[in-house]
């Protein structure tokens, strides 16, 4: 049986569960999220606690069994709560700022780059001073914060010499020393 598949899913108050023709749609405070779902695996709601079974096990069962429920607990946990990520800039120069949905970045190239965001994710920019600027975003959908973030991220990756480019707040890279002179 899958330890993450068969976990009972907690559903607070304000969210609500309905399944229909293989798609789920959690409802919440945050707004609301849909996912298809295989057709093999059940999806039972008893009051405040949602079950995920399946109905044997075959390979393929066991593993959308763990999947579906990570899913599920996500979309619950994001119209509920919601989902916040912080990035920082490092680096001398390195600005960002946001017009609406647009975001501007200044990353040492001869040119700056533009990123459109998705309606679902609110943005917010900081740039204090003797600070790194900061990107913020929030938004109900865990996949689609984090494939932003992660497109965000690509534009400048953190190399590890001098630690600049696009990082995760708290996040620690792992530093490498640089060339040591040698003596002829």
């Amino acid at each position: 049986m899958s330890r993450i598949g068969k976990l009972p899913i907690n559903i607070p108050a304000g969210v609500t569960i309905s399944m229909n023709d293989s798609v789920v749609t959690v409802k919440g405070p945050k707004g609301e999220l849909s996912q298809q779902i295989a057709p093999a695996i059940e999806v039972k709601v008893d009051g405040n606690v949602c079950t995920v079974n399946r109905p044997n096990d075959e390979k393929q069962n066991r593993a959308y069994h763990g999947l579906y429920r990570s899913l599920i607990n996500n979309m619950v946990i994001g119209v509920s709560q919601g989902y916040k990520k912080q990035l920082e800039l490092v680096g001398v120069g390195y600005r960002v700022s946001n017009n609406g949905q647009i975001l501007e970045f200044s990353l040492g190239f001869t040119h700056q780059i533009f990123l459109s965001l998705p309606k679902e994710i609110k943005v917010e920019t900081k740039m204090e001073r003797n600070q790194n600027p900061l990107v913020i975003l929030e938004s109900a959908d865990k996949q689609l914060i984090g494939q932003v973030c992660a497109k965000i991220r690509s534009f400048r990756k953190p190399e590890p010499y001098k630690g600049k480019g696009i990082k995760f707040v708290g996040e620690v890279i792992r530093r490498k020393a640089g060339k040591s002179a040698s003596a002829k």
